[in-house]
């Protein structure tokens, strides 16, 4: 049923209990799972140069180094989650917007399944979702798994 499951990922709590959720459906089914960084640059570019925000664009992320930082302990926490459960996991960094970058990944990779949390660390919750998932849930015809982010019980 599943055979590529993505899991957006910011590194907030409410994402890591989404990687819990895509774990397990990529235990069950023998799925690879794609964890995916998205670099918001419009959230950036007020406090960086246009130097950096050239580099953020042609994808250098390796440049700069508080951001690389954030970028592989977010899909890093994946990753290993993934390698205790001996699921494959890879990991991907982007820039652009969110919602866009999320739904072309789905295109270009084939994903089956999207599983993410209802909101991330944009510190302004909403009602219902944050506003990236909402977004991708328009943007996409794959599933989309929501994970509440009381899930666990919060």
């Amino acid at each position: 049923m599943y055979d590529r499951i993505l899991v957006p990922t910011d590194g907030s709590d409410v994402a890591e209990t989404a990687v819990g959720h895509a774990l397990d459906l990529a235990e069950r089914y023998g799925a690879t799972v794609d964890a995916l960084y998205v670099v918001d640059i419009d959230a950036v570019e007020v406090g960086l140069g246009t130097e950096q925000i050239d580099r953020l664009r042609a994808g250098r992320f390796h440049e700069m180094d508080e951001l690389r930082e954030r970028a592989e302990a977010a899909t890093g926490y994946v990753a290993d989650a993934g390698a205790e459960r001996g699921v494959e996991v890879v990991e991907h960094v982007r820039a652009g917007v969110p919602h866009r970058v999320i739904a072309d990944y789905v295109e270009d990779h084939d994903v089956d399944l999207v599983v993410m949390g209802s909101h991330g660390r944009s510190g302004v919750r909403r009602a219902l979702l944050g506003s990236v998932t909402e977004r991708v849930l328009r943007s996409t015809k794959r599933p989309v798994l929501v994970v509440d982010a009381r899930a666990d019980g919060d």
